[in-house]
């Protein structure tokens, strides 16, 4: 019986995705690796059909919050000023890499599993001087997928620019590069991609890295990593047998018909674990259609603690998430990322029926 992991990243690899990590041992200043990083560049470009023109993808060896880092440190220029909106753990941890890279910045803010308090966002830029707003996509913290496109034409309508985590929602959730007033998104290959950790990555509108004129930081300056790759250079080492990996997961990716098939994969998967839940008097914590199609939080019965339920699980062949924070001791979350078959579903579902039913 193998373990599924039902967390939001990492995910069960395929055979395929596992098989590349044992790649040959590869320098980073070979031109093999350099071949390696220029096709993985141009694929991530290719999951919303970015021109290399306006567009470059930048590769970095780090967790998804080493890509919003150093997109936020890299795309906010000395003279600009940043708004976070915060409806979770995520958007609080923007506001706080905003605060440590000292960026002149202020936030709105709304209650974890709460909507984007718009009006908020409104009267904040009508106050000017915003150059970017910093919004997470989905947050993994409640499952809430945000509403982006009335925060884009908000923006719009101010001047400012969007910086987007998109760890949980690239390659399964629409982003609109041609209508929202996108600077940059930050993203990693262990969820939705089904890669593994230690690469992520930014995709940046180079006409925004060429803003910041002296940088925050010295190894996640955006700027640096984007000249030296389109040199096909890097300026650091990097975790090549996750890169070998990512390029096995972007085959499949696209074999399986991308981002759209992906979403849809994800939605039949998460509709039935709810509607199995919900027969089984567990309640998801956001109302149907708020959430993403990677993750949702799920009240804890009465009578039962998270320790109890993961316990039980992963004694049968599941790892699921437990709340943060405040949520901590109310939900658990599932996500249904990674390779899962039709099979491990069905078990899954019957394992929750004999623990819950």
């Amino acid at each position: 019986m193998r373990t599924i992991l039902l967390n939001p990243g990492p995910v069960t690899l395929s055979a395929r995705v596992r098989a590349a990590l044992t790649g040959p041992d590869l320098c980073h200043r070979e031109v093999e690796f350099l071949d390696l990083q220029d096709r993985l560049r141009r694929k991530l470009r290719e999951v919303y059909a970015r021109d290399d023109t306006t567009w470059g993808a930048v590769l970095l060896t780090g967790s998804g919050t080493a890509a919003v880092e150093a997109m936020v440190a890299s795309c906010v220029p000395r003279d600009g000023r940043l708004l976070v909106v915060e409806n979770g753990v995520y958007g609080e941890r923007m506001r706080r890499i905003a605060a440590a890279h000292g960026i002149d910045c202020a936030s709105v803010q709304a209650a974890w599993g709460e909507a984007i308090d718009l009006a908020g966002v409104r009267a904040a830029l009508g106050t000017g001087g915003y150059s970017h707003v910093a919004v997470v996509h989905h947050e993994t913290t409640t499952g809430r997928l945000n509403d982006l496109a009335p925060l884009a034409d908000a923006c719009r309508e101010h001047g400012a620019r969007l910086l987007l985590d998109t760890v949980s929602s690239f390659g399964a959730e629409a982003i609109d590069f041609d209508a929202w007033p996108i600077d940059a998104c930050a993203a990693t290959a262990n969820k939705c991609l089904h890669g593994v950790p230690g690469t992520a990555f930014v995709i940046a509108r180079r006409a925004a890295l060429a803003a910041l004129e002296q940088p925050r930081t010295v190894y996640l300056d955006l700027a640096e990593y984007l000249a030296r790759q389109d040199g096909r250079g890097t300026p650091f080492t990097q975790s090549v047998q996750t890169f070998y990996a990512l390029d096995a997961a972007l085959d499949e990716f696209f074999e399986a018909g991308g981002w759209r098939a992906r979403q849809a994969l994800f939605r039949q998967r998460m509709a039935a674990i709810r509607a199995h839940l919900e027969r089984l008097g567990v309640r998801p914590l956001l109302p149907a259609g708020e959430s993403s199609c990677v993750l949702e939080a799920y009240e804890l019965p009465a009578g039962r603690t998270y320790a109890e339920l993961h316990a039980a699980l992963k004694a049968r062949g599941f790892v699921i998430y437990a709340g943060q924070g405040a949520l901590s001791e109310r939900v658990f979350r599932i996500s249904a990322m990674g390779d899962i078959g039709a099979d491990d579903l069905e078990r899954l579902l019957a394992a929750c029926g004999e623990i819950l039913g």
